[in-house]
């Protein structure tokens, strides 16, 4: 099969330009891998989606876990979700391409809803389980895996990536409630209490 290629737009090499300034390298390999993953998961779907908004969506989804984020008290999904916005919309793209960014990176620490939205949407989650979780790691084949890490590689990333979202959302610990990022703060932070639903509807201010 050939290798994904990386839109070659304006708008994707100013997003490009963007996220490796302001973003670790970590974060930008990580974010360039989720875009071919993703995108590989799309052709291999038979998936009709948009490469530059898929790309964007990509590029963004991380962004939210940087330092100036972190005194924001909202999710780091949201943060980086709204910055794509800002950026997309400065670049005059349509609303209802600017919403699909927007829900991507917006809802890929959400399991079990994405994969029913539009393809950008489903594909920034599938790139994001795959690099991360390995989830259908044998859908891409070793030789599209090692072309792809050999470009944007990953040196003991699990160990970076878990240390990236713990420092990215250790300040903001309320947003992980119903979310995956609960569980890296009880494993990394000693004093984190984490939010249990049960008991926040049974000690409502409802009398029963």
């Amino acid at each position: 099969m050939t290798m994904i290629d990386v839109p070659d737009t304006k708008l994707a090499r100013e997003a490009t330009e963007l996220i490796r300034d302001t973003t670790s390298e970590l974060v930008y390999h990580h974010s360039r891998r989720v875009y071919l993953f993703g995108a590989r998961q799309g052709r291999n779907r038979d998936l009709s989606f948009d490469p530059e908004l898929l790309y964007v969506a990509a590029m963004f989804h991380d962004l939210g876990l940087g330092e100036r984020f972190r005194g924001s008290g909202r999710r780091f999904e949201v943060d980086g979700a709204d910055e794509a916005r800002r950026f997309l919309r400065g670049h005059g793209v349509p609303d209802d391409s600017v919403r699909r960014v927007w829900l991507a990176i917006a809802l890929h620490t959400t399991p079990g809803i994405p994969q029913f939205l539009e393809p950008e949407v489903a594909l920034v989650t599938a790139g994001v389980e795959y690099d991360v979780l390995g989830i259908e790691f044998d859908l891409i084949s070793p030789e599209e895996r090692a072309e792809i890490t050999a470009l944007h590689p990953r040196p003991a990333f699990k160990r970076r990536i878990l240390a990236a979202f713990t420092e990215g959302i250790r300040t903001r610990p309320e947003t992980t409630f119903g979310n995956v990022k609960a569980d890296v703060l009880g494993h990394f932070v000693p004093d984190f209490h984490r939010a249990d639903f049960v008991r926040t509807i049974q000690d409502s201010p409802w009398p029963e």
